[in-house]
């Protein structure tokens, strides 16, 4: 059985406003070698469609992109990549697959499947599964940043408190932090 990583950028105040992060080269490379550990993504629909939109066209080379987020973007392509959504039932990028049904029995039966693990990177979705105790790691890039709007991490709250064992930190030549925690 794989595990399930929630995985996302965040900034010092929490917020996860995809474009409030440091968007370069250092940051694609950490995700791209999240993306290689892992054996399928999963997202919820709007992500989905938020990455649909642009990195496709980034593998095909219809979008200008820097080395880094080419590498990304065609890695990306062959990745099973798996959503969760109660509206839209066609997914037609490359390698997609729906999850319906019961979200805990869907997510467990991809977790069964997938022994090199789930990265999830979904905020919505990652504070469902959260409540489900689906998560197994988390894999956060904090930013140097305070914003000081919304949306944040777990804007929804959870029912109790998560405590974290420290598996690593890592500073990044940027000022970002990789932190590595599991339940």
């Amino acid at each position: 059985m794989g595990i399930l990583t929630f995985s996302i950028n965040v900034t010092l105040d929490g917020c996860v406003d995809h474009q409030e992060g440091i968007a370069d080269d250092e940051t694609h490379a950490f995700f791209t070698r999240l993306m290689d550990e892992c054996g399928a993504m999963l997202w919820g629909r709007v992500t989905y469609e938020m990455m649909e939109g642009y990195w496709p066209a980034v593998a095909r080379g219809d979008e200008e992109a820097p080395p880094a987020m080419r590498e990304w973007a065609v890695k990306l392509e062959d990745k099973p990549k798996y959503v969760v959504s109660s509206t839209r039932t066609d997914f037609p990028w490359s390698n997609s697959h729906h999850i319906t049904g019961d979200l805990r029995a869907g997510v467990q039966k991809l977790k069964d499947a997938t022994p090199a693990g789930v990265l999830i990177g979904s905020g919505k979705l990652a504070t469902e599964l959260d409540r489900l105790d689906l998560i197994d790691e988390y894999r956060f890039l904090v930013h140097p940043r305070i914003v000081g709007h919304g949306p944040t991490l777990y804007q929804s709250g959870l029912p109790a408190t998560r405590r974290l064992e420290l598996v690593s930190a890592q500073p990044l030549l940027n000022g970002a932090v990789a932190m590595h925690y599991r339940r």
